[in-house]
């Protein structure tokens, strides 16, 4: 899409980082919050977004983001009550050979281990990219695991950011 067609007020982000956290709560929405500050985004307003990384986006060092902002994100999460199950999130960045070309984000969450998460995330970048006939430069990507005690969640995340 051409810059012209972009939406008055709503910039196309240029930088992203890769985060994870894991955590217990009172509740599910108590961990899920826990998560997120356990991942360093957890006093700011999350925008999800679907799974595009803009053209020439640029992975940076994780940073945080002003309280109360609105955070755009692309994440996998996944919450359990079932003590002893182990529950893993991983998210997936493929950054295409031409800067000018969009990448792609994948997100997957599973009962198992971060190990195993991580490498069917990493997968369906691939494929992602198979299908768009897109060259492939390389994959970023995180992942976290948690074995519950009595309410667990988890959450990986692509942060985007505009400069920072």
């Amino acid at each position: 899409m051409a810059d012209e067609f972009l939406m008055p007020g709503l910039p196309r982000p240029t930088t992203y980082f890769l985060t994870a956290g894991s955590a217990e709560g009172y509740s599910s929405l108590n961990a899920f919050d826990a998560a997120l500050l356990n991942s360093g985004v957890g006093d700011c307003n999350l925008v999800k977004l679907s799974s595009i990384l803009p053209p020439g986006c640029e992975l940076v060092d994780p940073f945080a983001p002003a309280y109360g902002s609105l955070t755009p994100v692309a994440y996998a999460s996944m919450h359990s009550f079932l003590p002893g199950e182990q529950i893993a999130a991983a998210v997936a960045c493929a950054v295409p050979k031409d800067p000018t070309l969009p990448g792609v984000i994948m997100e997957y969450s599973a009962r198992g281990t971060a190990e195993n998460t991580e490498e069917i995330v990493r997968e369906m970048a691939r494929q992602a990219f198979l299908v768009r006939k897109r060259e492939l430069l390389e994959i970023h990507s995180i992942s976290v695991e948690h074995r519950v005690e009595q309410i667990g969640a988890i959450f990986a995340s692509v942060v985007f950011g505009y400069g920072e």
